[in-house]
């Protein structure tokens, strides 16, 4: 597995600029590794609402190009790079989760609490979005 460095260096060859201003993002993605050793890590945040989420989280990079030029790099950019460099392509959140394999603790306690809370139906909701009457 590569590691949040090599992609660092990879970033900086391609778009410009230090390895290090690309080292967080890159880092941000293989967190999950100090929860899975192994490529299940991937799942977590491997995917395209993962770099959606990353282009939150991250502001653009502004790299220096020599002769006082810079550039702006999106975060979109790398995280995609990140993504594709691991997998070689983009999946969805979707795409890892049809491989998961339900399991009855998954369910089995779930708790009732519309039938605890004494609730028929679900509150409606006003033409925003948000609960009426609550």
């Amino acid at each position: 597995m590569a590691n949040p460095l090599h992609h660092a260096i990879s970033s900086a060859r391609r778009y410009g600029g230090a390895p290090e201003q690309y080292r967080a993002i890159h880092e941000w993605f293989d967190e999950p590794k100090q929860w899975f050793a192994d490529f299940r890590q991937r799942a977590i945040c491997h995917h395209s609402e993962g770099i959606g989420l990353a282009c939150v989280l991250f502001d653009d990079i502004v790299v220096e190009l020599g002769d006082g030029r810079t550039r702006t790099v999106p975060v979109r950019f790398v995280a995609e790079q990140h993504v594709r460099e691991d997998l070689g392509r983009i999946p969805t959140a979707a795409d890892w989760l049809r491989c998961m394999q339900p399991q009855a603790w998954m369910t089995r306690n779930a708790k009732p609490l519309s039938r605890e809370l004494g609730i028929q139906e679900p509150p409606a909701l006003d033409a925003a979005g948000f609960w009426s009457g609550g």
